[in-house]
């Protein structure tokens, strides 16, 4: 008789070069005070070019363990949405953290499902397209373009109704 359990695959491993980091990081005596490895935004570049490959491969496993539903599917352009880019990443290393504990899976889960909800909600109607390999540009692209942009001190530049006086 065959295991029924043999093809579930294993979660994929992060880099050795993360592990490591990780290990440093939470070592007791530790003087490594960098940003936790999973806010991909203030990440350094070796660390930072370790990820994309690992949370492409994150994103392989959940889709092909838990995408039933269209509504599912982490879009194969995931890079291309920012936001995906931080959640798959704190997703990911808080899976590892919660298979520590069996409660703790059940939370991350839980955590699971809201990330879906999120990623669908940000992605709307555009996800439809870019799970099926057809990604479009960001549609609040001209929304954002209102902003004022920022002058070299960092500062927004001035309202036009700034620079040409208060017009009431």
């Amino acid at each position: 008789m065959t295991n029924p359990l043999m093809h579930f695959e294993s979660f994929p491993e992060p880099p050795a070069l993360i592990l490591d980091y990780i290990a440093k990081r939470s070592a007791e005596d530790s003087v490594v005070g960098g940003p936790a490895p999973w806010d991909i935004g203030a990440l350094p570049k070796e660390l930072l070019d370790q990820m994309p490959a690992w949370l492409d491969s994150v994103c392989r496993w959940l889709n092909g363990r838990y995408a039933w539903q269209p509504q599912h599917v982490i879009p194969p352009c995931w890079t291309k949405h920012e936001g995906l880019g931080y959640e798959i990443a704190a997703l990911a290393f808080a899976r590892t953290d919660a298979y520590a504990a069996a409660g703790s899976t059940v939370v991350w889960h839980e955590q699971y499902d809201r990330f879906l909800t999120r990623m669908n909600k940000a992605l709307g109607k555009a996800g439809d397209e870019c799970r099926v390999g057809r990604h479009e540009g960001r549609p609040a692209r001209f929304q954002l373009a209102a902003w004022p942009p920022r002058g070299v001190d960092g500062a927004a530049e001035p309202q036009l109704s700034e620079r040409s006086g208060a017009m009431t």
